[in-house]
């Protein structure tokens, strides 16, 4: 049991004094206690991997086929069959492998974050890293990854739904005493939060006291949720037409097996012939293709710092056209500290810090740092907060102005509606009372009820300082000393339940204004000119004043800055006057999360594909009506998370960039692999139908076309999945969402691959059975050239831009692997005699090499035609 705490006692203390559990004990519990995570579906285990397997088509009819054999008394080819069924299981045991090792990563990834307190920091975990015993740091926006006690908190309601079913949000406070045990969750003044609830409103520090089953949510059988690879419209695409074909391959088989055995009389060898073009033609690659594309995509994006919660974003992150991103933490390091101060008094020039930064603060600006930080978090989390607090520790640690002794009576928290805070303060005696605000200026100058003229010279010195890229703020106090205001009792009785419910009611003086800088991340530019040039726009949300955005816009290489819409702006826009100004609007200041859902609509009405970026609970329908939500990872909320396709982990936009390139070279590579299975499968089917068709002996048996899937299957999901991008990759314009990923540019060129292939292979064949060569030359010589051609297929497929010898110069390591193995295993079939005897081949000469070589290479130079023959074509239009 977790020895009860003097939970009064702690919940007084500020919270950075508050070490939380250490490490190792953290360590020790989590080994004798477990994750902090509920049963759920399991990895797939090897039996259910094989079992998957071995109910491949292609599979079922080896082992069909091996029956046949059998019941024929060739008892070697049959055993040969088998061979092939546990080496091809072994190759999609490798490929499952790979694609149940990319979604563990997903998994561990997208499990729900918590803020911790141990060994005295704050570090985020896994929500399924928490033990019991932890102290958590709960902000507005998360979700609360175990059962738990509130130790401290301010203005704390979570919503509990998820467990009593009630929609309204329920009320915390701290807890007073020692507690020893959890209560039932519902009503509020209750001093504990639940695993799986969310926080919307407030914050607190809490004590774990349950994790994982021990929990309420555990006890009512709820399951957390996990990544899934869940089905896209591109693999329902793939599902529609791989059952087409199916029925037209299985209709061309059985025509097979009763033409070959009414024409010769020998079912058997009928039935060898339909199996051989079953697995011909069959589609069976195509949708593991995709699943494999998509599952190891998303973790390629992944080890780019970019979590793909959803599968569909993989296959509509190349199709981006806009990137919609906020300034603070993406463009910026975050990494906010104050630069300037000006006080609101006559003859006074704003006072840079920078320039002083080894100088004591003169007196004139002790009063507006004082207020600042009285309007600030004490223990704060969010960096421009903690700017405020590393400038009071700096400056004012060894001063009586941080007032750390001062209690706390209320906060008034920023809202939509008025873009300011206000913190009041009660002295250690109790004998003064302060109220402190800080926001932005124009809602700061509200509260003090500035005057037209004083609006407009407050405006004039914000704006100087916004031009130098600075952050501004406006500081405000209300001194609550000797005789109190009408709507307040006297000092004495003064408590929060006396104090108004707006900020308007305090008289507000106004101190000065502060301004912020946060550096520009310096891979930002780079990154922004990488968009200019792949065609996708960029456009900037930011809270900031105009002057600010602008400043950072042109630091950053942002086009088109002199047009700026402010969030009043587009409040007094219609639907239709935002639709036509987007166009040219590329920087919108003084937003506020709620009106990024009407940029997002606007974007879309104009034919836009829109990523979004967000990171707060406001900005979730944004998210989800974006073709792509982008989350934070880092200060984003898990409301944001949830709602999102992709989680940005580290908050950089050149991240964001990246995930677009890759999620390009997807679908590219997507695109080469399943064009390269048409073009195969042609000449595979062709040499399976011709012997039929015209009475010759039959080429290519059930063994010979298990052994090209030994090429066929790693070659289409493991090499050209691992294939470079293409060097115009962020050089030409997204494409098209609705743009097909079989359309007729790309199977009219697969068809002319395979049937120039199938034109050389039948050649080679012809001419071999015309000068009675023998049946076994003939399938020799056949089947060697239908090796190279398809070896020489993968080759010129690698790249759709660039010649094969070019394409040799990027490392694919995979590929010399397939190739090498299928040349050495060429070899052995062919000059081993057990193995030549086993696949029905003769003695090939070095003649005979020289034509099956000369046949591939050429394959190779009809591809490589081809190719070039698009390539003009392409340029042209």
């Amino acid at each position: 049991m977790v020895s009860p705490v003097n939970l009064k006692t702690v919940a007084s203390l500020p919270a950075q004094e508050v070490n939380g559990l250490p490490s190792a004990t953290a360590i020790v519990r989590l080994k004798q206690e477990g994750y902090n995570e509920l049963p759920s579906a399991q990895a797939r285990n090897l039996l259910s991997l094989v079992w998957a397997a071995v109910q491949d088509p292609i599979f079922l009819l080896l082992v069909g086929g091996s029956i046949i054999y059998w019941i024929l008394g060739d008892l070697q080819e049959a055993l040969i069959l088998i061979g092939f069924v546990f080496f091809m299981t072994g190759i999609s045991l490798y490929q499952e492998g790979k694609t149940e090792h990319a979604l563990a990563a997903l998994r561990d990834l997208s499990s729900p974050r918590a803020l911790v307190i141990r060994d005295g920091q704050r570090k985020r975990i896994a929500g399924r890293e928490v033990v019991r015993g932890d102290l958590l740091v709960l902000a507005e926006g998360d979700r609360v990854p175990a059962d738990a006690i509130v130790l401290s908190c301010s203005n704390l309601s979570t919503d509990e739904s998820l467990l009593t079913g009630e929609s309204l949000t329920v009320r915390k406070v701290a807890a007073e005493g020692k507690v020893e045990g959890m209560q039932c969750p519902g009503g509020d003044g209750l001093p504990f939060v639940y695993s799986g609830t969310l926080v919307v409103q407030g914050q607190g520090i809490v004590e774990v006291r349950s994790i994982g089953t021990q929990t309420e949510m555990g006890k009512i059988g709820n399951a957390l949720q996990q990544v899934k690879i869940e089905t896209t419209p591109l693999q329902r695409e793939m599902t529609r037409l791989v059952s087409r074909l199916f029925g037209i391959a299985l209709a061309f088989c059985v025509a097979i097996v009763i033409i070959y055995g009414f024409t010769t009389g020998d079912w058997l060898k009928g039935i060898l012939a339909g199996i051989t073009l079953a697995m011909a033609i069959l589609p069976n690659e195509f949708p593991v293709v995709v699943t494999v594309f998509l599952a190891l995509g998303a973790w390629r994006i992944s080890r780019h710092h970019v979590l793909a919660r959803k599968a569909s974003a993989v296959e509509t992150l190349g199709s981006a056209t806009v990137l919609c991103v906020d300034k603070t933490g993406t463009l910026t390091l975050n990494q906010m500290a104050v630069q300037q101060l000006f006080p609101y008094c006559q003859n006074t020039q704003p006072y840079d810090l920078g320039q002083h930064s080894r100088e004591p603060l003169p007196e004139f600006v002790h009063e507006l740092v004082e207020y600042c930080i009285l309007a600030s978090q004490r223990d704060p989390f969010d960096p421009m907060e903690k700017a405020f607090k590393q400038l009071g520790d700096r400056y004012l640690a060894h001063t009586e102005h941080l007032h750390k002794d001062w209690q706390l009576l209320r906060e008034y928290p920023l809202s939509p509606h008025l873009l300011a805070m206000s913190h009041v303060w009660r002295s250690s005696d109790g004998k003064q009372y302060e109220v402190a605000a800080k926001g932005a200026p124009e809602a700061i100058a509200d509260l003090c009820h500035f005057t037209p003229q004083q609006q407009q010279s407050l405006a004039a010195q914000v704006s100087e300082m916004a031009n130098l890229g600075l952050r501004v703020l406006g500081v405000a106090k209300a001194a609550l000393v000797g005789a109190p205001p009408p709507f307040l009792p006297p000092h004495p009785s003064l408590n929060p339940a006396h104090l108004p419910e707006k900020q308007h009611d305090f008289p507000f003086e106004f101190l000065g204004l502060v301004g912020l800088s946060d550096p520009v991340r310096p891979t930002v530019a780079a990154a922004i000119a990488e968009c200019h040039t792949a065609g996708v726009r960029v456009v900037m949300i930011t809270g900031d004043y105009p002057g600010t955005a602008q400043t950072i816009a042109r630091q950053i290489g942002l086009r088109e800055t002199e047009n700026i819409i402010t969030g009043a702006e587009l409040d007094r826009l219609s639907d239709t006057e935002l639709q036509q100004r987007i166009e040219t609007i590329n920087i919108f200041a003084r937003a506020i999360p709620e009106q990024k859902l009407r940029l997002v609509n606007a974007l879309q009405a104009k034919g836009e594909v829109v990523a979004m970026t967000g990171d707060g609970v406001n900005d979730a329908p944004a998210l989800k009506a974006a073709q792509i939500g982008i989350a934070m990872g880092q200060h984003g909320t898990d409301v944001a998370r949830e709602s999102a396709a992709l989680v940005l982990l580290d908050d950089d936009f050149s991240s964001i960039v990246q995930a677009v390139k890759l999620g390009r070279r997807i679908f590219d590579n997507l695109r080469k692999a399943m064009a390269y299975l048409v073009a195969v499968h042609i000449p595979i089917a062709g040499m399976s139908l011709i012997p039929v068709l015209f009475k010759l002996p039959l080429v290519l048996l059930p063994i010979h076309v298990a052994f090209l899937h030994l090429i066929i299957d790693p070659a289409c999901s493991i090499v050209l999945e691992a294939e470079p991008a293409e060097p115009n990759v962020m050089n030409r314009p997204p494409r098209n969402p609705l743009e097909p990923l079989f359309g007729r540019k790309t199977i009219g060129l697969a068809l002319l691959q395979g049937l120039g292939s199938l034109a050389i292979v039948a050649t080679i064949f012809g001419i071999s059975v015309y000068r009675n060569q023998g049946e076994l030359d003939a399938r020799a010589l056949t089947f060697t050239t239908l090796i190279l051609a398809n070896l020489g297929l993968i080759l010129s497929e690698r790249s759709t831009s660039r010649l094969s010898l070019k394409v040799f110069k990027d490392p694919n390591p995979a590929l010399w692997w397939v190739i090498g193995g299928g040349l050495i295993f060429l070899a052995l079939v062919l000059y081993l005699p057990f193995l030549r005897n086993l696949f029905s081949f003769s003695f090939l000469h070095s003649i005979d090499l020289a034509i099956c070589l000369a046949g591939g290479v050429i394959s190779l130079v009809w591809f490589e035609c081809l190719k070039l023959l698009n390539k003009i074509k392409t340029n042209r239009s």
